[in-house]
């Protein structure tokens, strides 16, 4: 079972059953709103924009997809700014709030969603194999989950894409009254700032 950074389940495994019921949640929920999504991915390389599109009926919602697998191309696709990538690589809740909001912005999209992480099999920019966040940005706000994930490199990127979406979901099912993305965790920082427990 995937653990999100504070222990609880960062979701079922991404088996077909539940990985689809929550695709369909994702885009249910969002022709319901009228909210459009896109989708920002790194290690995931395009799973989650792929699994949304599986689904019938996503093109009234899904706009697309940016894979920015090089640190270079967060910053020149996604407006990831340079001196984060500088200062904390490109694996970091930051910057994965940087990608939903960069892509949310480049696309065109009510709402986006990002992951970023490191999917082994041994550690890559000074994080261990395992280690991602999902991040989802809307017009209220961003939310970021930071995941630490067992499995090889198949099974981590699996479990990210699996946990992007089930926040994605989360977001867009809260009440109507709440805009997507809703206010930043405590421990998340607004997109494109700096946590300063991170320096």
């Amino acid at each position: 079972m995937a653990r999100a950074a504070d222990g609880s389940d960062a979701g079922e495994p991404a088996t077909a059953g539940a990985h689809g019921d929550v695709r369909t949640r994702c885009v249910r929920r969002a022709l319901e709103r009228g909210l459009s999504l896109a989708t920002a991915e790194s290690l995931t390389a395009g799973l989650v924009c792929a699994g949304l599109a599986d689904v019938p009926g996503a093109s009234g919602a899904l706009r697309g997809g940016v894979v920015a697998y090089a640190t270079e191309l967060k910053r020149d696709l996604l407006d990831v700014p340079a001196d984060l990538l500088a200062r904390e690589g490109p694996v970091h809740p930051d910057v994965a709030l940087a990608m939903a909001a960069g892509v949310r912005r480049r696309l065109g999209a009510d709402v986006g969603v990002a992951t970023t992480g490191v999917a082994g099999p041994g550690p890559s920019d000074g994080r261990s194999a395992g280690t991602a966040y999902a991040a989802v940005v809307g017009p209220g706000g961003g939310r970021v989950l930071p995941l630490h994930l067992p499995g090889d490199r198949a099974a981590v990127r699996a479990a990210t894409a699996h946990a992007a979406l089930a926040l994605l979901a989360e977001v867009l099912e809260a009440p109507d009254d709440a805009p997507p993305g809703g206010s930043p965790p405590t421990d998340a920082p607004a997109p494109g700032t700096a946590d300063p427990r991170s320096r």
